[in-house]
């Protein structure tokens, strides 16, 4: 790889709607970024482990390990300590389990609010504040 080339920055989504989760990918990925999928909690945090990514999309509402769980998990962790998470609920966030911004989220979006716009400048602020 060229040194002067950028590295994509890293982004995994826990999202168990795969049609939603192939929306978020596609966006994404066209902007820059390169994306990983998983559509249960366990395969999230898998994703999270081995990829290390400089953000994760997490949905709370998925199968197997519940999205706060995922994230107590990632907190808990040395690895996962300063990984950024931005939680994409159909729950309004006072429904939410508790604690979640606690944890350490860079914001709550609910998915019933949120336009695919408003999912590229989300992740942008987060990952490029320098360019917006």
């Amino acid at each position: 790889m060229n040194p002067t080339t950028p590295v994509s920055q890293k982004i995994v989504i826990v999202e168990d709607n795969a049609d939603l989760a192939a929306i978020y990918k596609t966006r994404l990925e066209a902007i820059g970024y390169t994306c990983f999928i998983g559509y249960n909690g366990i395969t999230g945090l898998y994703f999270i482990q081995k990829e290390l990514p400089d953000l994760v999309l997490l949905d709370l509402m998925i199968p197997d390990i519940a999205g706060d769980k995922v994230l107590e998990t990632i907190r808990k962790s040395d690895w996962g300590r300063d990984i950024k998470v931005l939680v994409i609920s159909n729950l309004n966030e006072s429904e939410a389990p508790a604690g979640l911004r606690q944890l350490g989220i860079e914001d709550y979006i609910v998915k019933a609010n949120m336009t695919d716009d408003m999912l590229d400048q989300f992740v942008n602020n987060v990952l490029r504040p320098d360019a917006t």
